[in-house]
């Protein structure tokens, strides 16, 4: 008779490098076909090999999970914009409201997810991410550094970008891309405004 130990294996089962880092993904990933709702702080356990009391060290509920989980949503959309900025020289404005609205088609779960369980600032702006700081950024740039008309134009430009970004994952209006870059043009929009 040959007998095995399962004790590595279960003790390998039991110990991430990051545990944290490890759940966020898995719920990230459970994210592209799983309402928030329906998400479990025990399935993800189950989904990294962990005890459900395991998850508990690095979350004490479901709803610090989902916050870590937008926090990183709201990372991968700064990255995004950062990158169509980059490659859109001067109009690199309208190229990050556009990439927002892109985010959103491609990531409708996670998108709705970042601004119901994000923190917010003081401006009403989500806390502590480039894609807030880019927008105010911009902002700035098209009001000649002014902070309140900076702060005013930047929550009208978020506003326009956010709605045509919810418009579209309704239904309320296609997911077209020239419709995208028709309404997205941050010179006309403050060419409007002045």
């Amino acid at each position: 008779m040959v007998t095995v130990s399962t004790s590595n294996v279960e003790q390998r089962a039991y110990h991430h490098g990051d545990l944290r880092a490890a759940l966020v993904a898995a719920g990230l990933r459970a994210l592209e076909n799983t309402d928030i709702a329906d998400i479990s702080l025990r399935g993800l356990a189950r989904e990294v090999g962990v005890s459900a009391t395991a998850v508990y060290r690095h979350f004490p509920d479901k709803r610090a999970l989902l916050e870590a989980m937008a926090q990183d949503g709201l990372a991968q959309l700064g990255q995004l914009q950062q990158r169509a900025a980059m490659d859109a020289g001067d109009q690199a404005f309208s190229a990050t409201g556009r990439a927002y609205v892109r985010f959103a088609l491609a990531n409708p779960g996670l998108f709705r997810l970042v601004f119901t369980h994000c923190q917010m600032r003081g401006d009403g702006l989500p806390e502590g991410n480039l894609a807030a700081d880019m927008l105010l950024g911009n902002a700035a740039k098209f009001t000649g550094g002014d902070p309140a008309a900076a702060r005013r134009f930047a929550v009208q430009a978020w506003a326009l970008v956010h709605g045509l970004a919810m418009l579209m994952l309704d239904g309320q209006l296609p997911a077209d891309e020239a419709l995208i870059d028709q309404v997205i043009d941050g010179r006309s929009m403050w060419q409007a405004r002045s």
